[in-house]
């Protein structure tokens, strides 16, 4: 004879949970039921979030087991803590965003620059201009901690060699000789 499984108090949502062992009623009830099945209507993550206790009761005829399922519920701390980090994600994001942004319209200009084969030397102040947007948009995420230090240090150092890269080309900048000593 094949046990009866019930399973009571468990919430409209999980009603379609099946404990499922074709084991007799004479083995150990924690035995008899060691594999708990999902069906395919109810998702494995339902229990991600609280718990389920099972309890096995044996009765005269039959093994019954019990379960009731119950979703955790996270501390007001907690759930304030995920809202600031989801604004906090939300503006470095943004803010690291505008430092690509301002970088990419930099070094675009650059290489336009640099391929123009009439390019005066005046052309370079507006690329300046953008420059020195770039470097606040850098210092600005540095010192929101978006960036680290060094990353932004970096990147300014970056935009700074193509711009000198850009005047040497052109031959509006010669480089000093290295110092022998």
């Amino acid at each position: 004879m094949a046990a009866a499984v019930h399973c009571w108090a468990l919430p409209s949502k999980l009603s379609a949970l099946s404990l499922n062992n074709p084991s007799s009623a004479h083995l150990k009830p924690t035995a008899a039921f060691s594999s708990l099945s999902l069906s395919a209507s109810i998702s494995h993550n339902v229990f991600s979030s609280g718990f389920l206790l099972m309890s096995p009761v044996v009765r005269p005829n039959r093994l019954s087991i019990i379960c009731k399922a119950a979703l955790t519920k996270n501390a007001d701390s907690a759930e304030k803590r995920a809202r600031q980090n989801e604004k906090r994600r939300l503006r470095n994001k943004s803010r690291k965003s505008e430092v690509r942004t301002r970088m990419k319209k930099v070094l675009k200009a650059l290489e336009l620059l640099r391929r123009k084969k009439n390019a005066k030397p005046k052309e370079v102040l507006s690329i300046e201009q953008l420059i020195a947007e770039a470097y606040s948009a850098i210092d600005k995420a540095v010192r929101k901690g978006v960036l680290h230090r060094n990353t932004g240090k970096r990147r300014k150092s970056r935009l700074a060699r193509k711009k000198t890269a850009v005047e040497i080309h052109h031959g509006w900048y010669t480089p000093a000789p290295p110092a022998t000593v």
